[in-house]
């Protein structure tokens, strides 16, 4: 060995990384998973950029996913976080959207997994990216909507959030209209002691009365079928929280840019008609609340871009 000077009489040993948030593709390179050191999770299906579990650091998964949900790629899933673009409705477009399936074609479509990102140094937190453009559509679906498109998807994991965020881009020369929404299914245990707080005062639509307007008065409760379009009177700064069991907070839903707020729970008939839905008596633990934009139109001309994005908090 040779004798340096001034060489230190020890090495001190090189400090660890912390342990870092782990992201693995399964499945066939169908799903990504990704698992912060604490313990939460979240998985995401490539069709349709899915997300189809959110579990806290306990394991308790936050989100609803059907027992006979279709995981194979060949019809959109029950349950979990869907993808609503580029129209809400089939058809409530005229002629723009006629061809198109309910709820549009993202939730459809095989998306690409972009990457992983976190904070510089911090584990507390993951970023998985998903892009979808119109180069990529199914045949059927471009031909149906031949407007130039790109989408990107960002799932954010923190140890007591989780924040989805669409970006739309107009990649071609002509302007076009679209309607969007994430479709959360939240995992409730018991739909007849939940309560959802932030709608007092807004003005809906509820599809189950021929679309008929109403205006809410005090926090949503569960006694029958519930399907409607809410636009909270204190816009999207205005925070959704639901309760369940004696007014305990569960979660909390924040959105930034998504003016719409859908509440549905279809209730035992409706359960019984889908096939896709199990078990049937599955809508006593489940709600959804979807954060979007779809009592109207969003307009983007060529180059314009629009960004929303909705964070639920533990």
């Amino acid at each position: 060995m040779v004798d340096r000077p001034h060489r230190p009489s020890a090495l001190a040993a090189t400090p660890g990384l912390p342990p870092q948030a782990q992201v693995t593709i399964s499945h066939g390179n169908a799903r990504v998973l990704a698992e912060l050191p604490t313990g939460e999770s979240v998985v995401v299906l490539l069709h349709g950029a899915t997300v189809l579990s959110w579990k806290d650091a306990a394991g308790d998964d936050k989100l609803w996913l059907s027992e006979a949900a279709k995981l194979d790629g060949t019809k959109a899933v029950r349950g979990g976080i869907p993808l609503v673009f580029p129209v809400f409705g089939a058809g409530s477009n005229g002629d723009k959207t006629k061809d198109l399936p309910q709820h549009g074609f993202a939730r459809n479509s095989r998306w690409e997994f972009l990457g992983k990102s976190t904070s510089e140094g911090d584990s507390s937190n993951v970023k998985l990216d998903f892009g979808l453009s119109s180069e990529s559509l199914a045949d059927e679906y471009r031909k149906a909507w031949p407007y130039r498109f790109g989408l990107l998807y960002s799932v954010t994991l923190t140890r007591e959030s989780l924040t989805t965020t669409i970006v739309i881009t107009n990649d071609g020369d002509e302007p076009f209209e679209f309607q969007t929404l994430l479709h959360t299914y939240f995992r409730v245990k018991d739909i007849s002691k939940v309560s959802i707080d932030g709608f007092d005062n807004a003005p809906y639509i509820d599809q189950l009365a021929a679309r008929a307007a109403k205006t809410q008065t005090g926090a949503i409760t569960f006694n029958g079928e519930l399907d409607s379009i809410y636009t909270p009177a204190g816009g999207p700064a205005q925070p959704i929280t639901l309760h369940e069991v004696g007014g305990r907070q569960c979660l909390r839903l924040v959105r930034d840019n998504l003016d719409d707020v859908v509440v549905w729970n279809p209730h035992a008939a409706k359960a019984a008609g889908m096939a896709d839905f199990e078990p049937k008596d599955g809508w006593k633990t489940m709600v959804c609340i979807e954060a979007g934009s779809v009592r109207g139109w969003q307009k983007l001309d060529k180059g314009d871009a629009f960004e929303g994005a909705q964070t639920i908090h533990l």
